[in-house]
This record gives structure tokens, C-alpha cells and sequence, in this order.
């Protein structure tokens, strides 16, 4: 008969997460940043793991992440975001932040898994204080382009958004407005 699985300690986890932030702000490896960050997101998923995430600003790490300049680090900075903004303190804590503007600016990311997590944490993200922030023309009309995008994963989500946060009104402003006007969203790279 096998033995059953231990699991980890509370203590045991906290530490595990501690060392991986240490590792992180210590490494002058790229590869290990991105190794570590992408660990941190995966134990972004986990709701048991929120509060410790918490304890050790990961939210304030995966938001100073955003405006590096790897695509990669970025692309698992916003997975991340986009796992602990379900949990309502930190989707507050991340609006409280200031977080909305540097998730906007991974819209126009040409990481497609960027973009696709981007688009998921504004849509998590709204509340009835957000939403008009979240739902400014700009915003809505970059919708209005990635839901014509070949790419129907990206095509689903963006129609996803323009449906069910956005006003009819909203749209058909933005559809209004002629091309390339999205102020501060440049059109993503194909």
C-alpha cells in the first residue's frame, strides 16, 4: 500500500514562496527570473496561497514586472495578475494601485498569451468603480480590433468584453471613430 502524500506545512509553503521571491529580486539570471516568475504565477492559481502572496507583495512584483522590457517576464507577470485578481482583496489592492493603466499597456504586447491574460484580468478587474476606466473609447475600440483577429481565441474574448462590460453605445462610438485613433493603445503587432 503507498503511503499517502504529505502535504506541504503552512510554515513550509510561506518559506518556499519566501525563498522564490528572494531568488528573484537576488539572480542576475534571466533565465531564473523567468524560471521563478513563472513559478509565482503558477502558485498564483492556487487560492490557498493568496494571503502568503500577499505577505510578500508579490502583487506589487508582478505589477513592477509589467513595464520590464522581456516579453517573457511580462507574459508571466500578467498570468499571474490574472490568477489573484479573482480573490476580491486583491483585485482591490491591484485597483488600488494604479494597476489598470499598466495592464492596458499589455495590450499591446505581440505576446499573444500577454494580450489573452491582459484582456482577462480588465474583464476580473471590473467593478462598478473600474468599469469606466476599463471601458474608456481607447479600450473599447482596441476590443472592436482583436475581435476581428484571425486569431479566434483572441476574436472570442474581445467580443466577450465588448458584450458583456461595454454599452451598445460605447461600441458603436468607438466603431464611429475613424482608424488608429486608440490614444495611448498602439495596434498590436501581427
Amino acid at each position: 500500500m503507498d503511503p499517502k502524500p504529505r502535504l506541504v506545512p503552512e510554515g513550509g509553503r510561506l518559506e518556499y514562496l519566501q525563498a522564490l521571491v528572494t531568488e528573484f529580486q537576488e539572480t542576475a539570471s534571466q533565465e531564473a527570473k523567468e524560471q521563478v516568475l513563472a513559478n509565482l504565477a503558477n502558485f498564483a492559481y492556487d487560492p490557498n496561497n493568496y494571503q502568503h502572496l500577499r505577505e510578500l507583495q508579490v502583487l506589487d512584483l508582478f505589477l513592477d514586472v509589467l513595464s520590464e522590457d522581456s516579453d517573457t517576464l511580462v507574459e508571466f507577470a500578467i498570468g499571474g495578475l490574472c490568477n489573484l485578481c479573482l480573490d476580491k482583496v486583491n483585485k482591490e489592492y491591484i485597483l488600488q494601485m494604479g494597476g489598470i493603466k499598466p495592464i492596458l499597456n499589455c495590450l499591446s504586447s505581440s505576446n499573444e498569451e500577454t494580450v489573452m491574460s491582459a484582456v482577462t484580468t480588465l474583464m476580473y478587474l471590473s467593478t462598478s468603480q473600474s468599469i469606466q476606466e476599463l471601458t474608456a473609447l481607447p479600450v473599447v475600440e482596441c476590443m472592436l480590433r482583436f475581435s476581428l483577429s484571425a486569431n479566434k481565441r483572441l476574436s472570442n474574448l474581445a467580443t466577450i468584453f465588448l458584450e458583456d462590460y461595454c454599452s451598445p453605445r460605447q461600441v458603436e462610438e468607438a466603431q464611429n471613430l475613424s482608424p488608429h485613433t486608440a490614444v495611448g493603445i498602439p495596434l498590436p503587432k501581427d
